[in-house]
């Protein structure tokens, strides 16, 4: 059974019906005059707690960018902000941390921009929407998936439709779990199959027509998404809290990747391409700073009594790809970091939350390989041989025990990655590694790149498929266009506290579903 909603107004109802936020969608050649500043594209909010939430824009010039926030779409009880200064070096993008909001509250913000060159040349304004996490019980609903614009697969005459699926059924935020971008996959005008022209994208800009290197060519990436007219429609009125890849640098990175062997990249050095990604990867997502480690992606959010969201960074600390092989831990089989997992052990123990949703950017079991063609190297936690804990494998089978140990209950990993949904169920007794409590892990997506899949399962920790959808064998790298997009759709129970999983596609029919009963924590 889904969980009933809140009695309250369809907040795409509400935005929808607003003048202002009809204005803040549209593109700015349509209806924007020359001489006045603009937004290129459209709003965005994330990271939202009980009292905050951030919000971004970009301008088309230098200009100074006013801010206000309201509690009513008429912001008619408006809260003036202090304005911030759109520049160059920030690639003219600005987000802020918006504190002192009510909890459990909806939220409209605005833009206004003032050409710093000629201050009374002032833009329309452009207002976006979310709302605040409850700081007591109230049902909450929430998407997520991966995988945005990969493979070759652009802005087509209908768009990245899964997003306006996803805005239909009105969550309180989006999880991307990575794969925001694809830094690496340049597109061309058609995608022509056995002579005939099966995709075009009409929409392509040049930052997308090779890889990205350059700090403007990672930043085109980012760019090139909020062109799609359901992507900015969803932003402008649904958080979204973002986690990184491997695309979002290049294929399969690590610290260690080799590129001598790449013609497509004249700039050899992963670290300079990973210094440049990162730093796009700030500047055009409202993911929140981290003062102590500025960059840091890993975080928790906490989404009311009944919700925990841990979000980790599978990729910047780990050691190279390779066999995974190791029968002990060394700084070579780490995905996670030592300083990542004393991170997550701390803040599970601490946890006061009905439910801890572990937001993974890579599968634990699904056998990801760095060399698909070869079948090689560990490119996620699974090495492949089925047997016990060992290298990568290590890291997670330490973490599942002290979740054990510390009899920390209902955690549940959401991941993506692997372009297919699957719901996979964890079972100690059946597993070579055995020291943890049973677990769900939800795997979804692409949200609009190739379908591929589906991919083995290594039996170190038990899995076992309860669902799965995937090409047909043989069938690699299908269109958006074929239909096989997937989301997941997470509804808790206010009154039973009860999580209910739904595994979705484009066109909105449910998969399958399954509602998990929540474990009482001993204190």
């Amino acid at each position: 059974m889904i969980p009933q909603r809140l009695l309250r107004p369809s907040r795409r109802a509400v935005l929808a019906g607003g003048t202002a936020f009809a204005a803040s969608l549209a593109m700015p050649a349509l209806s924007r005059a020359a001489s006045r500043p603009v937004f290129t594209h459209g709003v965005q909010s994330g990271d939202v707690t009980t009292n905050s939430g951030m919000i971004w824009t970009r301008t088309d010039r230098p200009a100074r960018v006013m801010m206000e926030v309201s509690t009513t779409e008429s912001f008619a009880n408006a809260r003036q902000l202090a304005p911030l200064t759109a520049m160059p070096t920030s690639d003219l993008a600005v987000k802020r941390m918006v504190e002192g909001l009510p909890a459990d509250q909806d939220i409209f913000y605005r833009f206004v921009a003032a050409d710093l060159s000629d201050i009374n040349a002032v833009s329309d304004p452009i207002v976006g929407h979310f709302r605040t996490a409850p700081a007591s019980r109230r049902s909450v609903r929430f998407v997520w998936s991966g995988d945005t614009a990969g493979q070759g697969w652009g802005i087509d005459d209908q768009g990245m439709r899964t997003y306006r699926t996803m805005m239909q059924h009105d969550p309180d935020f989006f999880l991307h779990s990575g794969d925001t971008i694809y830094a690496d996959g340049a597109m061309q005008d058609e995608v022509v199959k056995d002579g005939q022209v099966i995709w075009k994208n009409v929409v392509l800009t040049d930052e997308k027509r090779k890889v990205a290197e350059t700090l403007d060519e990672y930043r085109g990436q980012w760019k090139y998404n909020m062109m799609d007219k359901h992507v900015r429609a969803m932003s402008a009125a649904v958080p979204t809290f973002f986690q990184w890849d491997d695309h979002e640098v290049l294929n399969n990175w690590s610290d260690s990747k080799d590129l001598s062997g790449d013609d497509r990249y004249a700039e050899k050095s992963i670290h300079v391409l990973a210094s440049r990604a990162a730093r796009a990867f700030h500047e055009m997502t409202p993911i929140s700073y981290t003062p102590a480690e500025p960059g840091r992606v890993y975080r928790k959010i906490a989404y009311g009594p009944m919700l925990d969201v841990f979000f980790l960074d599978m990729r910047s600390y780990r050691g190279p790809n390779g066999p995974a092989m190791e029968p002990e831990m060394t700084p070579e089989s780490r995905i996670l970091g030592a300083q990542q997992v004393a991170w997550l052990k701390r803040e599970l123990a601490n946890s006061k939350a009905t439910w801890k949703v572990i937001a993974a950017d890579m599968p634990i079991s699904l056998i990801v390989w760095d060399n698909w063609k070869e079948q090689t190297g560990a490119e996620a936690v699974a090495n492949g041989d089925n047997g016990p804990a060992k290298g990568r494998e290590l890291e997670i089978a330490d973490l599942l025990r002290f979740i054990r140990d510390a009899n920390i209950t209902n955690t549940v990993w959401l991941t993506a990655d692997v372009h297919y949904t699957a719901a996979h169920y964890y079972d100690p007794s059946k597993a070579q590694f055995q020291e943890f409590e049973p677990f769900w892990e939800f795997v979804s997506g692409p949200l609009h790149a190739g379908t591929f899949g589906p991919n083995a399962l290594d039996m170190t920790f038990g899995p076992e498929v309860k669902f799965v959808k995937a090409p047909a064998e043989g069938q690699v790298n299908l269109p958006p266009s074929a239909g096989m997009q997937f989301f997941g759709i997470v509804d808790i129970d206010s009154a039973t506290q009860q999580m209910t999983v739904r595994l979705m596609d484009v066109g909105d029919t449910e998969l399958w579903s399954i509602t998990l009963d929540p474990a009482e924590q001993s204190l």
